[in-house]
């Protein structure tokens, strides 16, 4: 680079203090080195960044416009310093990360939001699965983070943390559904109606049921089969929440 980082930081820090030596004190430098910095990036650019007429330098119209393309360059500079970090053995350069539905949305946009500060320049993609699919993918090493349901075991290959999360479910039904014109609902009573249930590609077999049941691999079926007036499911409360129209819902 033609101009000293260096000098390019003395001028950023300069005008960010208000002063040379408020500058050298954040920079933990001499006040001679800022001024001796900034006065070869004036005599490179070959203009007058400060005027120093006044008790504490201020700005030139120049100088006002030299700034921002300073702060890029700094930007730029540690930009590069990220991605040749992320390059080396210490950062993955890909992460496949798999997750239930029944995360809500708040929570994935933080976490999504914290992996881009931390990793700016790791590539990432998103995948929807539940349960048994989760572990299959992660066994495949399809996906190296996977997020279910706690369980009791897992795999001896994969390691496992639990989070401080817990998701309410209900069972909800369409409006004109007739469940929707009782006030309280009995379990018996339910179960003479088709039970909507998730269901995994893996799962060779559903969990016994008292009735009638109709799976689907992912939430947004069941809820498609639910529209319909196909009976009943369980869905987390707050993703369905979330959606437009859930005020129409009943549970």
């Amino acid at each position: 680079m033609r101009y000293s980082p260096e000098a390019l930081t003395a001028f950023v820090e300069a005008v960010a203090c208000g002063s040379f030596s408020a500058a050298a004190r954040r920079l933990r430098k001499s006040q001679s080195t800022i001024s001796t910095a900034i006065s070869n990036l004036e005599a490179d650019l070959g203009v007058a960044l400060f005027d120093r007429a006044t008790r504490h330098p201020t700005l030139t119209p120049q100088g006002e416009q030299v700034l921002s393309y300073v702060k890029a360059i700094l930007a730029a500079s540690d930009r590069l310093d990220e991605l040749a970090i992320s390059l080396s053995d210490e950062t993955e350069a890909r992460l496949t990360f798999v997750l239930s539905d029944t995360l809500h949305p708040d929570v994935l946009e933080d976490l999504l939001q914290q992996f881009d500060r931390r990793f700016p320049h790791t590539e990432f993609e998103c995948l929807i699965g539940e349960d048994e699919d989760v572990i299959d993918l992660l066994q495949k090493e399809r996906a190296q983070v996977g997020l279910i349901e706690a369980r009791d075991s897992y795999p001896t290959e994969i390691g496992s943390t639990r989070l401080p999360l817990q998701t309410a479910m209900a069972i909800y039904v369409a409006p004109a559904h007739p469940l929707a014109a009782q006030g309280r609902v009995t379990w018996d009573e339910l179960h003479s109606w088709r039970e909507l249930r998730l269901s995994t590609f893996l799962a060779s077999s559903l969990e016994p049921a008292k009735g009638q049941v109709w799976s689907a691999p992912n939430y947004l079926l069941l809820l498609s089969m639910t529209v319909q007036g196909l009976d009943g499911a369980f869905y987390p409360v707050r993703w369905l929440k979330s959606l437009p129209g859930q005020a129409r819902w009943w549970r």
